[in-house]
């Protein structure tokens, strides 16, 4: 188990809108940031992502149970993210789990997150979410 992962994702929980100062402690300057909706590059485009994330949510949580470092300076975090957005599943608590691979030195430089965008976002639009789960049970 990596060192660096559990300190990362530490800090990482206890971000909020009120101190995302502390992401000039996780990343690099040059981060590039891509998850299955953006892309971001440079710690100010990032802190204007999660700026932009956290006034949109009522709250958001990531509860971490896996660190795998798969070599020097590179390795995984799994994780599960519960959020509410007051216009997505009626303001419900929304679950979704996903991992993110890493890349550092001293900070991350490369974050990239996987996750099912479905779950997340479409799944729970009034007229897209029952398209998407006719989609899925259709597939299945």
């Amino acid at each position: 188990m990596s060192d660096f992962l559990q300190r990362f994702a530490q800090a990482f929980t206890t971000l909020d809108k009120h101190n995302l100062h502390l992401l000039d402690s996780l990343y690099s300057q040059d981060i590039a940031f891509t998850d299955p909706l953006h892309e971001v590059h440079g710690l100010p485009a990032l802190r204007g992502y999660f700026a932009q994330m956290y006034s949109n949510i009522n709250q958001l949580r990531f509860d971490f149970h896996g660190f795998d470092q798969v070599a020097e300076g590179e390795g995984y975090l799994r994780w599960k993210m519960s959020f509410c957005h007051p216009r997505l599943a009626s303001g419900k608590v929304i679950r979704v789990e996903g991992c993110s691979h890493l890349m550092w030195r001293d900070k991350v430089y490369r974050h990239r997150d996987y996750f099912d965008a479905g779950a997340l976002l479409y799944e729970h639009l009034p007229v897209v979410g029952s398209v998407v789960s006719w989609l899925k049970r259709r597939m299945g």
